[in-house]
């Protein structure tokens, strides 16, 4: 099999996974119980906060371990919320786990915005720009998109917050970027960025939440005050520790080159057919947005899933939903959009893997085309 849908998920450090095993069967204590195992736990977990704070090249705030991205960020989005006429600011383009948070605010009654997107996949500066102002509590940005790889410029969104709205607080979707592109947030002054360790390696079910000042959040779980009180809930310590292991394993730098290789051989055989259509975004490499005319995405997704050779239609927290909106916002029309699949890699994918797949694509695209003309 060769798997392209990593956007999605990735399969999991077998070493991690052993990890996982010894923290679940053996060292199994409960961090915050009082005899020495459990400090020992407890050390570990604060290890691995230390970990991720250097990844991100920060010296101050900390990190809050959650349940994976989802709640990462209704903790961000819901945590800082605050009572006023305030006003909050999300891109078009965000995942369903901050697009569906945003609605949420809308039906209690608070100031939404919607940024648009520009054509090639960024949020609209100049719409964000005229939107700011000293009502603004929250910006919500996605580092990287998801759907199309595009890449926001979140050092210009955070000058821009400087500006013309001091006051407010700026959360990035990181699951997309987190262990994939090379950034450090030290002089990037945003207050919070999520991530989840099923996209780098770990395992489901755990990921995390950068804060930079604990005083701009409140709890939205309610307990036994795990994680200073901000997120109730005896920690999965086998999931931290295995995403620690995960995080200590990846090579940012060199992964990027390699996949960009991917990337780029990925694109020369595709376009190739005059029929299939990449989409040039010019962002992670990780992603390639693809579409193929007068055949169905999911059709040939099936198809293709036939051969083991398996890809992705977009989210697959949004994938039973008709439509795309983020691919519509940015321009596409319906029937490119129907036709629209999403390829992403992992570093531990070879360049002979890719050029099969490739190959097998157009020939798997070829023959359904065929049938339906």
């Amino acid at each position: 099999m060769i798997y392209l849908d990593n956007a999605a998920t990735t399969k999991m450090f077998e070493e991690g996974a052993d990890l996982y095993k010894q923290y679940a069967c053996h060292s199994f204590f409960n961090p915050s119980a009082g005899y020495s195992q459990s400090s020992s736990i407890k050390k570990e977990l604060d290890n691995t906060r230390q970990k991720i704070l250097s990844i991100l090249g920060v010296r101050e705030g900390t990190v809050i371990f959650t349940g994976g991205a989802t709640e990462s960020n209704n903790l961000a989005i819901m945590g800082s919320k605050r009572n006023g006429k305030y006003e909050y600011i999300f891109s078009v383009g965000s995942h369903p786990s901050v697009y569906n948070v945003a609605k949420e605010l809308e039906r209690l009654g608070h100031v939404v915005h919607w940024l648009n997107l520009r054509d090639d996949g960024q949020v609209n500066y100049v719409e964000l720009e005229k939107l700011l102002n000293d009502k603004t509590r929250l910006i919500s940005i996605e580092h990287v998109s998801n759907e199309t790889g595009a890449i926001n410029d979140i050092k210009r969104i955070a000058s821009m917050r400087d500006v013309l709205a001091k006051n407010a607080l700026i959360h990035v979707d990181g699951v997309q970027s987190f262990c994939k592109l090379n950034f450090s947030l030290e002089k990037i002054k945003i207050d919070f960025y999520t991530f989840s360790a099923h996209k780098f390696h770990g395992p489901k079910g755990v990921g995390g939440l950068y804060v930079k000042n604990l005083n701009t959040i409140k709890s939205i779980v309610f307990g036994g005050g795990q994680e200073d009180g901000y997120r109730s809930g005896t920690e999965n310590v086998g999931g931290i520790l295995a995403m620690g292991y995960a995080i200590g394993k990846i090579e940012v730098l060199r992964n990027f080159e390699h996949v960009s290789l991917l990337n780029s051989r990925m694109k020369e055989i595709l376009s190739a057919d005059s029929h299939i259509h990449v989409n040039n975004f010019e962002g992670s490499p990780y992603i390639l947005s693809v579409w193929f005319e007068n055949v169905n995405g999911e059709t040939l997704m099936r198809a293709l899933a036939d051969e083991e050779v398996i890809v992705g239609t977009g989210s697959a927290c949004s994938s039973k939903k008709a439509g795309n909106r983020v691919l519509e916002n940015i321009g596409f029309k319906k029937d490119q959009i129907k036709s629209h699949l999403r390829i992403s890699f992992n570093a531990q994918l070879t360049v002979e893997e890719v050029e099969k797949a490739g190959k097998i694509i157009v020939e798997i695209y070829n023959n359904i085309r065929e049938r339906v003309l």
